[in-house]
């Protein structure tokens, strides 16, 4: 019998009270179609929920998506809660609208990669597929 290969989890959440979705909404179909496993929680997630649903579904990348402004807060929060909850091998991404001052900030606090506006669902799904532990 052939082995099957596992497919990547990823899980694509908005965190904040940001409710704009359509990209995120976007970047789930696109990743779906590059043959991943993506789950989506919605919008209007607190860090909390986004770990929780992260560690439930066993998933191997959380996408965070931000438009309000608030990522130099959630983002770095999701990765804190993910290390505490035994998640401190799935890989975290982010993107929307943020500032290229406050990348290095976000690094620092774990988020592996920032997409900003205009990125190409290929370039992630590489990304994605070159640094999943």
């Amino acid at each position: 019998m052939a082995e099957t290969k596992k497919r990547i989890r990823v899980l694509i959440a908005k965190a904040g009270l940001d409710g704009h979705d359509r990209g995120a909404k976007v970047l789930v179909l696109g990743l779906r179609d590059r043959g991943m496993e993506v789950i989506y929680t919605g919008i209007r997630r607190t860090p909390e929920d986004i770990v929780e649903a992260a560690i439930q579904e066993g998933v191997d990348v959380v996408g965070l998506s931000c438009l309000s402004g608030a990522h130099n807060h959630l983002f770095p929060r999701v990765a804190e809660l993910l290390a505490k909850r035994g998640g401190g091998n799935v890989l975290v991404v982010g993107g929307g609208i943020i500032p290229k001052e406050d990348i290095p900030f976000l690094e620092q606090k774990g988020i592996s990669y920032i997409f900003g506006p205009g990125s190409q669902i290929n370039e992630i799904a590489q990304f994605i597929r070159s640094n999943v532990k």
